[in-house]
């Protein structure tokens, strides 16, 4: 068996967000790491959306990035420390639109190692150097400067090892242009590690040192070294030179304190708690994350806790001198990993978990009541100073983006499953308003759907995603009666903006003029009273309509031209651009018009009759800087396409013609997929390709390449839509040219970061569209309907899913789907966390306690804090859960309906009671009852690790699987943590027991044990008489259970120890499993394996039945490994299309949803190891590490090849591409053929 890896969904999580103005121009971008992922965004300072401009696997483990420029330079670099023993330097290219390697310097060995640096990186602030450095023991300085030529050079390492020494963080410091200097957070643990004792551990301190890199001698030298009182967790560097008074900010536990070397004494302000917070009062604060923002005249840094909230600082200085720190409270945010403040004002906000956001900085807080704290401020030793949080003020939400990390568990189901009640009639408009303008249409389901639980704690949500692109509505608005057609213009050739909607109906024509609002108007030279066939702007500022009996060009002082049809004959089809106009009459006739210099239009002298009835045609745009577009595209009734020259030296002579499958519908030729977009001086970069867009009558789209000179049509691919004649739209999106292709869905074809995507529109099915621009949508679709007219805008390019999301209250750990309502059952629990009822006790208790404290005179003053104490209500997905320490846990059994997300019963579990796991069931003694088992864990404590025993709950599903109606609890000695149903029992694995279990009166009755499983029970699957269970280190294990002797008999199991976060049965004897360390691997029973365990002459078993001889006597055998670089904690089989193939779909922790197909013929699987094998040689990851060593980073990888390393085929560039296509014996356009191929018959 061999397979093929495809990254449906690049991971969503973000781990380093750096800012900077990448592309050399004023324009600031953000780069962020997801992992393994580079990604470049650039959020447009007028709208604010956040666009994405690149992404790049790395194939490697991002540990830190920087962003650093020259001192004077305009152009900021990305320097990236990863697992791959190298520091990388990246430029951004926007001319290639790709980060091109210009340093790549090896230090030490492959892997994220103690000893290896690339853990911390820290940037000098004016650019001259840049610190690298290890968890432990080694540092390593690398000098930038620039040669003659401008480039940026990088000197040799310079060492500032000390054995013995963790570090926790490093930055630089901003000294002006004295001798670099870095700042260190170490701790020396040699005392501690030679002391038996264990009091010189008890008393080892953090210290700050500062590193100076000496320019003249060349090296570094330990500048000075002091130990902290607190234990600091991050550094933040303090603007110096001219701009302020350097050193650096120390946040550490409950406090942030100010570190100059020389005369300045230390500053330290303790971090402000929020007022009668329920967290446990004995709970340090810490800061989780900074951002700074400099400009000439000033300086602030915004600080996160760990609970959200922002704090704005600010230093007082006298002379050189600091001498207060001022903290004030600015926004609460969802906590990030990582922030930055852009010079346009914005502040983006990397999430730990769930969305990542982009604010609006709306005012800086200086002017409002809110109270400023300062060191300065007589406070007794451990007191701290108190705020109370509230909504956003200085902050203002401008985008969101979706962000599916952490996946906990998905479950993805087929079409038909989900909607029973529709199997009969497909097209039942039930449509599913989830916010004011985003539908999800449950119509015309052609495609499952993946039900995937992901985020934590309140910001937890249950997400429905479906292959499509998100659709926002502007605009909906009714007509008159049913358009057939629409068509946007603009007035001249300069605007920005369409002026005019052109409406056609049966017997008249509607125009609409674009403005505040869209009107009727009656005076814009049109003719209303017939219907339209096409219109558009000729040269540059006269509009041309084309309808049944003539062709009407309005000039722009409104004097009208006309050309009437001659005699009985109609004009039947027509294709027009800026310069061109060709009619096709009755019978087959063509006639070309173009406009001359002067702007009349010239009929050329020839008419050309076709050989049969013309039933479409097309043009492209003039291309920029010429004349006409050189050729014609006619379909034609004989089922062929031709291609008709326009050029003066053969104007209307054929040039090629292809025969197709069936008749066509609507042609489209496009210009797609040239790298650069418009520069900043207007002037065009390289040019795309031509591109031939056929619609079928029978719902297929071809499209095929148009060549430039001969007008030859090669290299067609095909896709089949829907079940109606396929209709075609030019429209713009971002900037380039797209495809809108209409069948009983609408689906765009688009060319996103060097890749063509083929993506439906989650919308309902539309039937004539036409671009449309205007100041608040300059990219939508104008969109006809019945008889409505819409105005739409797609946003998220390049995403696969459009996700429908409803929010939980606690993190989701897994979730069973009812068979017969189709109702999710899922167990939400959280650790550190408190019940509803907890926490209203804990409230009322606090409240009590506020009245009781207060003297006599103040007793009303605090009965009315109290009452509003009580009385507010921060929502916890903003302001976070309160903590409640450890061993704390909160769970709660939800059933939920997934097509509306209403939640239709809701069970509360006591305080420390943990969800572990949920199984729905029927017994085979109670009939057709559906029951639901919970498996919950008593005061569990994780480290070390104390369990008071477990219970399983048990519920009847009653009101058609709606409300959950308990029954009775079973308890048990263990945590179980896995439950399944099996022969009209269930098993239930209880710490390391595996048992049977039937349905009694007043628990669930013990029928049967096994005790012989290694240590933890993770997962249970069952195939017939067997059992496959998941340890949580020991792979997996075969059971057989015998009926007759009432006994679960282990008779194989694997060879490797593997961590198991979840499996999934192939088929009888195979099953797919992947680990907690990003490993995906197959496991198959040899074909003699023998599971009648019985006979056993030799007294052998009796041995291994105690658990010694490592295990069963027979061994799995391995059949595939691959390291995906991101924790799995779900993998299904499933097919993803309709009528596609099965592919084993995956998702991971960081939010990335992936698919492992199968490879169905020799050639193919041996075409595609030779692209791989070439691509590592000739394309090697970004970051420095080998591909292959990645891919096999715990076991050695094994029939797996890398689909996200072949798909970059396509972004090398070009003669890279005619080296490796000569290599296989092919041209570039048939290898990029076979990528997409195998794409879309698996998934999209």
């Amino acid at each position: 068996m061999f397979l093929y890896n495809l990254t449906l969904q690049r991971a969503t999580g973000i781990s380093f967000a750096i800012h900077g103005n990448f592309s050399g121009t004023k324009q600031q971008e953000i780069v962020v790491s997801r992992g393994k992922i580079l990604e470049l965004l650039r959020p447009d300072p007028n709208t604010g959306k956040v666009h994405t401009l690149l992404t790049v696997e790395v194939f490697g483990v991002i540990r830190s990035l920087m962003a650093f420029r020259l001192t004077g330079g305009t152009k900021d670099y990305i320097v990236v420390g990863s697992d791959s023993g190298r520091i990388v330097i990246l430029e951004y290219q926007p001319s290639k639109n790709m980060f091109e390697k210009i340093h790549q310097e090896t230090f030490g060995k492959s892997g994220c190692r103690r000893i290896v640096p690339g853990q911390f990186l820290a940037v000098d602030p004016k650019g001259r150097a840049v610190m690298i450095s290890a968890i432990e023991k080694q540092k390593l300085v690398y000098i930038l400067n620039r040669d003659a030529a401008a480039r940026l050079t990088i000197s040799s390492p310079l060492e500032a090892h000390k054995a013995n020494t963790l570090v926790y963080h490093v930055v630089g410091v901003d000294v002006g242009f004295e001798n670099p200097m870095f700042a260190c957070l170490e701790m020396d643990y040699e005392e501690a590690d030679n002391d038996p004792t264990g009091e010189a551990a008890a008393n080892t301190q953090q210290t700050l040192t500062f590193y100076e890199l000496d320019l003249g001698l060349n090296h570094v030298v330990r500048k000075y070294s002091e130990p902290l009182e607190e234990h600091g967790n991050f550094l933040i560097t303090v603007p110096g030179g001219s701009d302020g008074p350097s050193g650096v900010l120390i946040c550490s536990e409950n406090y942030i304190t100010y570190k100059n070397f020389g005369d300045q004494p230390d500053i330290r302000c303790p971090i402000p708690r929020r007022r009668n917070d329920l967290d446990d009062p004995e709970r340090g604060m810490i800061f989780v994350c900074s951002a700074t923002h400099k400009t000439k005249s000033m300086f602030f840094f915004l600080a996160q806790t760990e609970q959200g909230d922002i704090f704005k600082i600010t230093l007082e200085t006298d002379e050189d001198m600091v001498t207060e720190i001022r903290l004030k409270y600015f926004d609460t945010v969802p906590v990030a990993a990582a922030m930055c403040v852009l010079k346009t004002g914005f502040l983006f906000v990397a999430s730990e978990f769930g969305n990542h956001y982009l604010y609006q900085i709306a005012h800086l807080g200086d002017d409002d009541e809110e109270p400023e704290f300062s060191s300065a401020m007589p406070l007794e030793e451990g007191d701290t100073f108190f705020f109370q949080p509230r909504p956003l003020k200085n902050l203002v939400l401008v985008d969101e983006l979706d962000s599916l990390s952490p996946i906990l568990f998905c479950q993805e189901t087929g079409v038909m499953a989900v909607y029973p009640q529709y199997s009969h009639v497909r097209l039942c408009y039930s449509r599913l308003h989830c916010s004011a303008e985003r539908i999800a249409d449950l119509a015309n389901e052609d495609t499952p759907q993946l039900y995937v639980a992901c985020g934590r704690g309140p910001r937890s949500s249950l997400r429905v995603l479906r292959h499509g692109l998100e659709v926002s509505e502007m605009a909906v608005s009714e007509l008159p009666g049913n358009p057939n057609a629409v068509w946007t213009v603009r007035r001249h050739i300069e605007d920005e903006f369409d002026a005019y909607i052109i409406v056609s109906f049966v017997n008249a024509t509607l125009v609409l003029s674009i403005g505040e609002t869209v009107e009727e108007v009656t005076d814009s030279g049109f003719l209303g009273t017939t219907p339209t066939l096409s219109c558009s702007l000729l040269g540059d500022d006269a509009l041309v309509q084309v309808y049944p009996d003539g062709i009407r060009h309005i000039r722009a002082d409104k004097r009208v031209n006309e050309w009437k049809t001659p005699g009985k004959k109609t004009i039947v089809k027509c294709a027009v651009n800026q310069r061109q106009v060709v009619i096709a009459l009755t019978g087959g006739e063509l006639v070309y018009f173009e406009m001359d210099p002067s702007g009349q239009l010239n009929e050329y002298t020839e008419r050309k009759e076709m050989s049969a009835d013309v039933v479409c045609m097309s043009l492209a745009n003039v291309p920029p800087g010429e004349q006409r577009s050189r050729f014609l595209a006619v379909g034609l009734v004989d089922n062929t396409v031709r291609i008709i020259s326009l050029d003066p030296s053969d104007c209307l002579q054929p040039l090629s013609m292809q025969a197709l499958p069936a008749q066509p519908e609507s042609l489209c030729i496009v210009e797609m997929g040239g790298t650069e977009k418009q520069d900043e001086l207007g002037e065009r970069g390289s040019i795309g390709f031509l591109y031939l867009n056929i619609g079928l009558q029978n719902g297929v789209l071809l499209r095929t390449v148009l060549d430039p000179v001969t007008g030859d049509l090669s290299d067609t691919r095909t896709r089949y839509l829907g079940s109606r004649p396929v209709k075609l739209f030019r429209v713009r999106m971002q900037g380039q040219e797209a495809v809108l292709a209409m069948s009983s869905r609408s689906w765009l074809s688009y060319s996103y970061q060097s890749r063509f995507h083929l993506t439906p529109l989650s919308y309902e099915t539309l039937e004539f569209a036409s671009g449309f621009a205007s100041e608040q949508c300059p990219e939508g679709i104008v969109a006809i309907s019945t008889n409505t007219l819409r105005i739409l805008a797609l946003e998220k390019l390049g995403a696969v899913f459009n996700q429908v999301a409803f929010p939980l209250q606690y993190t989701p750990r897994k979730f069973v789907i009812h068979p017969e309502s189709n109702n999710l059952i899922i167990i939400e629990t959280d650790h550190n966390a408190y019940t509803e009822a907890t926490k209203a006790q804990r409230k009322q208790q606090m409240a009590e306690e506020m009245v009781e404290a207060a003297g006599e005179d103040e007793r009303e003053l605090a009965a009315e804090m109290a009452a509003a104490f009580l009385n507010e209500n921060l929502p916890e997905s903003i302001f976070g859960a309160p903590k409640a320490g450890n061993g704390q846990w909160a769970s709660v059994i939800r059933v939920m309906n997934p097509i509306q997300g209403n939640t239709l019963d809701l069970v509360q579990l006591e305080q420390n009671e943990a969800a572990f796991s949920v199984a729905v069931c029927r017994f085979s003694n109670t009939g057709e009852d559906w029951y639901v088992l919970v498996g919950v864990a008593k005061d569990l404590i994780l480290n070390p690790r104390s369990v008071a025993g477990g219970f399983v709950y048990t519920y009847k599903l009653v009101n058609n699987g709606e409300k959950l109606e308990f029954l009775h609890k079973t308890p048990v000695e263990e945590v179980p943590a896995a439950i399944a149903p099996f022969q009209g029992r269930v098993l239930i694995g209880v710490g390391k027991l595996l048992r049977v279990y039937d349905l009694g009166k007043k628990k669930l009755l013990r029928k049967c044990e096994n005790k012989h499983i290694a240590n933890y029970i993770s997962g249970i699957q069952t195939i017939g008489h067997r059992v496959i269970v998941s340890d949580v280190q020991e792979s997996f294990i075969w059971v057989r259970y015998k009926r007759n002797e009432n006994q679960l008999i282990i008779f194989a199991d694997d060879t490797y120890p593997r961590w198991v976060t979840t499996a999934s049965l192939l088929d009888y004897d195979t099953v797919a499993g992947a680990d907690k360390f990003g490993n995906i691997c197959v496991v198959r029973l040899p074909p003699n394996t023998n599971d009648e365990v019985d006979e056993d002459p030799t007294g052998n078993k009796a041995l291994w039945d105690r658990g010694l001889l490592n295990g069963a006597s027979q061994k799995a055998e391995v059949i595939m490994n691959y390291h995906v670089g991101e924790t799995v904690l779900s993998l299904q089989k499933t097919t993803l299309i309709p009528g596609g193939s099965e592919s084993l779909v995956y998702t991971t922790l960081s939010g990335g949803i992936g698919i492992l197909v199968p490879f169905t013929s020799h050639e193919d699987h041996d075409f595609f190891q030779h692209v791989e094998m070439h691509l590592r040689s000739e394309h090697p990851p970004l970051c420095g590490r080998d591909h292959l060593s990645f891919r096999s980073y715990y076991f050695p990888v094994k029939n797996v090849i890398d689909g996200d390393l072949c798909e970059q085929f396509n972004s090398m560039e070009p003669n890279k591409q005619k080296n490796v296509s000569e290599e296989l014996d092919r041209t570039p356009p048939e290898v990029s053929k076979k990528l997409e191929d195998i794409r879309t018959r698996y998934a999209f």
